[in-house]
């Protein structure tokens, strides 16, 4: 996390993300399938966090995996995303945390295309901006 992001406190947060993000990035929520505004989008450029603008995901590493979230084969940067075993829920996953501010993106699964290297990572559009290739 950055010293920025490490001083805003849950008012903060709040203040500064709509209901439907500070759920996902905050309290590790999830959006309803097939309803966030990226997962059939494709258009050319970068995917930043919500919360804190950190380029996370690119679009030439999006897919359409037919989950219903936007899916990506691989982070930008490994360094911009941390990983960390979820129990929630019954299931035994791998969460992923944005590495600058914290906030929870979604999972990764090794289900993703062999070609790319096997893993999906299943984003809540929620926890996502996009910045259009110039």
């Amino acid at each position: 996390m950055t010293d920025d992001q490490k001083a805003l406190t849950e008012a903060e947060w709040r203040e500064k993300l709509t209901p439907e993000q500070y759920h996902v990035l905050r309290e590790a929520g999830t959006e309803r399938a097939f309803t966030g505004k990226y997962d059939k989008f494709y258009e050319e450029g970068e995917y930043t966090c919500a919360g804190c603008g950190t380029v996370l995901f690119s679009s030439d590493a999006k897919y359409n995996s037919g989950c219903g979230w936007p899916a990506f084969t691989k982070p930008s940067l490994e360094e911009t995303v941390e990983e960390r075993r979820d129990v929630s829920h019954g299931m035994i996953r791998t969460e992923v945390l944005c590495a600058s501010c914290g906030g929870h993106l979604g999972h990764v699964f090794p289900d993703g295309p062999p070609q790319e290297g096997g893993m999906r990572y299943c984003i809540n559009s929620a926890a996502l901006d996009f910045e259009k290739d110039a």
